[in-house]
């Protein structure tokens, strides 16, 4: 007799065993990150990856249309509670069994009570079944499988047993198997009561999609329904291993554990905000770990905000705990060491994880301290006031103003037991927010076309692209847009001067689209030349030639020759090309987490942004000019090939979620090297590029940063100035090229021992003018002060006299002016033993402000600046008084 699985790991396994058993196809987890479906942020149910196959767009490539998996799932709704429950979680893990129009509701019953009884082995006695109140089918069945009593299946309303996609389209009842979790505390009397105080437990639910409902709410039986069920893992986990809460499963436990011991708390607490705030921790480290692992970085808006929302809730926990430092970088391998079997790009991409959660703590860490300190005394004059519910305006400030998130302030209001922020009017803050950003959007590069384009891409054959294979194409005008002021104008003909948008019926003229610059060229008539300035794409239809008439007419009604500029459409290529060969050899040397976050591809140069979360050192960037070059030497011939969306993933071919792919899609193929998605134009053979020369690497945004390169003759352009630059450097220095780094080494050495030489000279003129300065002391009440203008000393010389100063007097302050280049400065030097007396920056503050300056620093020493240089003597003159007015 098999053993019942009680680990996680051990039921994970048992579940797709069992599946497999029964015909169905073991998939794996998709990502966090769905590919090509915009209608999901992030995968929230096991469903997600079968979408297309529920909805018959593809047929299930399997003999039998069965799939089983564990799929990685993501789920905000309920945020808030995630810590207060035993329940909630934002990232979790969904076994489930599909049927894509095989089996149907008598086989998904049968074998969901044959797992949880004969596999699982649950007692019987303990199992409660729900039911869609008008689904008689579900309830015979059930009754025939289980041979449950009627008073344990239970019939719910539409709310709660019945799926919907939408207001249209597929749907269908429900069914439900829950677990008694206390059967000893005798027969459960309502049901509905003992769901809501979890002593009965949801462990899966069934979904039977068989209808299709219509726009008038009928319900029309789908030809093939489908089976789509769900049990979460976590949950199951609690069941068998008879704990209370999901976060004591084997799990998540090590990590509850973990996070005990590295902020000194009881383990075994399970009541006070101390759990909780454990909790929220492990929960969000888990989901913080899988989102970045699956391509994710901390951003503001769509996935990264996600991220960057729970990372900041984590910390805020962590500082309830009285901890300070950066932690949840330091407990990632934690996450990694639990999960990568299951998961092994947790520990692929392990370091990459750690980099980034470690930098958004340190940059969250820094704001923190004043953002909970503004809330706390905005909370404390709300309350002083009488007022009890703290102002939505005042919460989107601290986050607009600050990066404080909504989430935080409500935990704080929570914790002092005040109502919480109204979301409604916070987001209408925040929608407000962003109509004034959009209104001040200007020259932002956001395009906003005439409803003309719609009108005619309604009515208008679309124009065909033939520029993959020319550069030339005899064509007809479909329309001419004259555009005057920006009104845009359908005209019959355009003369010289005017400009216009030309659509034609057939093209060479590449339309700007990802990242490659949109062609230039010549649209020319038996009457008329128009130069062609650029090339956009003006409806899903119809590319737009933005032109200027250099000469003669142009009329609707003639026939027409359009010509692609060659030399700036071959540079193009090239650069096109010389992007996929570098970020392919980017993804060799750096890591396979290296995904393109935008890219700019033209004439002069090519430039894509990347996620990396560190500097790229000079070594890495010469291994990658390195690789790229070996493939543009080899000559390689390119594979360029238009097919299905799904084929060209099963190939292996990368796409971006940014980009909009549709049905059929264009791959480019470097064989062996890089297959990506791209409907660029590109080269025949990577020796066409010539030489590839990378030019910069910086960062541009947080875990972005941006890689620009040349080709060809802009390769060889820039070699051609790096080596006029060396030239030149070498004739000024009357010296060969090949000695400059021994000559330029030998001259920075001079330069050090020059340095070493004026700083003696300055500690001499220090020493020399604090003899003379002693003497002009002056007492002030019981204190000594020095008082002096010395425009001949820099800042440096400024304070070393003034330290000089402080060690003869022993007790005293020392105040030093300067007006040197029209520069105001000022220093103030207060001995130890009088810091409890008097501060340098209290001193410093008034002196400076005599010359319109202002500044600050540490109680025995500060500095200041002035604008005014012909106030210098008046300040200091002044310092005396002000000595006396601050002495207690």
């Amino acid at each position: 007799m098999a053993a019942v699985p009680t680990t996680a790991d051990e039921i994970r396994s048992a579940y797709l065993k069992f599946f497999k058993a029964r015909r169905h196809k073991v998939v794996p987890s998709s990502s966090l990150v769905p590919e090509n479906d915009p209608t999901f942020l992030l995968a929230n149910a096991g469903m997600n990856q079968f979408k297309p196959y529920f909805l018959g767009t593809v047929p299930f490539p399997h003999e039998v249309p069965y799939a089983t998996s564990c799929q990685k799932c993501f789920r905000t709704g309920d945020l808030e509670r995630v810590g207060y429950t035993a329940r909630h979680h934002t990232f979790f893990e969904m076994l489930g069994n599909f049927s894509f129009g095989g089996y149907f509701k008598e086989d998904a019953i049968r074998w969901a009570w044959e797992f949880v009884s004969d596999v699982l082995k649950i007692e019987k006695n303990r199992l409660w079944v729900s039911v869609y109140r008008d689904d008689d089918e579900a309830i015979a069945i059930w009754q025939k499988a289980a041979l449950l009593p009627s008073e344990r299946i239970v019939r719910l309303g539409e709310e709660d047993n019945f799926w919907t996609m939408g207001p249209t389209g597929p749907c269908g009842p429900c069914s439900e198997i829950y677990v008694d979790l206390t059967p000893e505390a005798g027969p459960v009397k309502d049901f509905a009561t003992a769901a809501e105080k979890g002593r009965l437990l949801e462990i899966w639910n069934l979904v039977f999609t068989q209808f299709d409902r219509q726009a008038d709410g009928s319900l029309k039986p789908l030809p093939k329904p489908n089976i789509d069920t769900g049990m979460g893992l976590e949950r199951v986990a609690s069941v068998m291993q008879k704990v209370p809460s999901n976060y004591e499963t084997d799990l998540i436990k090590p990590l509850m554990d973990e996070v005990a011991r590295m902020f000194h708390v009881d383990p075994n607490d399970f009541v006070s905000n101390q759990y909780t705030s454990r909790k929220v921790i492990s929960d969000h480290l888990r989901a913080t770990t899988f989102l970045i692992a699956d391509g994710v970085l901390p951003s503001n808006e769509g996935r990264g905000y996600v991220l960057r929302r729970i990372l900041r809730r984590a910390i805020r926990h962590g500082r309830r705990l009285r901890y300070s430092n950066p932690f949840m970088s330091v407990l990632v391998p934690v996450v990694v060491q639990k999960m990568a079997c299951i998961y092994p790009v947790l520990a692929e991409r392990q370091s990459h994880i750690v980099n980034v959660v470690l930098a958004e703590e340190e940059r969250f860490l820094k704001t923190l301290d004043d953002c909970e300190e503004r809330l706390s005394q905005m909370i404390d004059d709300m309350q002083r006031a009488g007022i009890q519910n703290f102002p939505a305006d005042k919460a989107f400030e601290l986050y607009d103003t600050y990066g404080y998130p909504l989430d935080l302030t409500q935990d704080e209001l929570k914790e002092r037991g005040l109502p919480l922020v109204d979301v409604r009017a916070f987001e209408a803050a925040m929608e407000a927010q962003r109509d004034r950003a959009r209104s001040a959007w200007s020259g932002s590069g956001e395009k906003s076309l005439p409803n003309l384009y719609q009108e005619l891409n309604a009515r208008l054959a679309p124009t065909v692209f033939t520029g993959y294979d020319s550069m030339a194409e005899k064509s007809k005008f479909l329309k001419i847009i004259r555009v005057v002021d920006g009104h845009h104008e359908e005209v019959p003909s355009i003369a010289e001067g005017d400009y216009a948008f030309l659509i034609l019926d057939r093209t060479p003229f590449y339309a700007e689209k990802g990242g490659q610059v949109g062609d230039k060229g010549t649209i020319s008539t038996e009457t008329g030349v128009a130069d062609v300035l650029d090339t956009q794409v003006l409806s899903e239809k119809l590319i737009g030639h933005w032109c200027l008439v250099t000469q003669g007419t142009l009329a609707s009604t003639q026939d027409a020759e359009a010509k692609v500029r060659e030399s700036e459409r071959r540079a193009i290529i090239r650069n096109h090309t010389a992007t996929h060969l570098l970020h392919a050899a980017m993804r060799q040397v750096l890591g396979t987490h290296v995904h393109q976050a935008g890219s700019y591809v033209g004439p002069d140069r090519l430039r894509f942004d990347f996620t990396h979360f560190e500097a790229v050192r000079p070594e890495q960037l010469r291994e990658m000019e390195t690789i790229a070059n070996r493939k543009v030497l080899e000559n390689i011939a390119l594979h360029k090939e238009e097919m299905s969306f799904l084929d060209a993933k099963k190939k292996g071919a990368l796409a971006f979620f940014s980009e909009k792919y549709g049905e059929r899609v264009r791959v480019v193929d470097v064989p062996g090297f890089s297959m990506e998605l791209c409907g660029g134009i590109h080269v025949n053979r990577t020796g066409d590029i010539g030489l590839i020369k990378i030019v910069a690497e910086n960062s541009v945004a947080a875990g972005v940063r941006r890689l620009e390169a040349v080709t060809g003759e802009g390769a060889l352009a820039r070699f051609r100035e790096e080596e006029a630059s060396l030239q030149g450097l070498a004739q000024t220095l009357k010296i060969p090229e090949k000695s400059l780094g021994t000559r330029l080494d030998g001259l920075l050495d001079e330069l050090k021992d020059k340095d070493r030489e004026i700083s003696v000279l300055k500690t001499k003129l220090a020493g020399n003018m604090s003899g003379d300065l002693l003497s002009k002391k002056q007492d002030v009440k019981v204190a000594a002060l020095v008082v002096s203008r010395a425009d001949e000393l820099d800042s440096e010389g400024l304070r070393q006299l003034t330290d000089q100063l402080k060690d003869k007097l022993g007790s005293g302050v020392v105040v030093l002016g300067s007006a040197k280049d029209g520069k105001v400065a000022f220093i103030v030097g207060v001995t130890k033993d009088l810091t409890g007396r008097i501060k340098a920056g209290d001193l410093i503050k008034k002196v400076a402000q005599v010359a319109g300056g202002g500044g600050g620093g540490r109680p025995d020493m500060a500095q200041a600046g002035g604008k005014d240089a012909s106030k210098v003597d008046e300040a200091l003159s002044k310092a005396a008084s002000f000595m006396g007015e601050l002495l207690k």
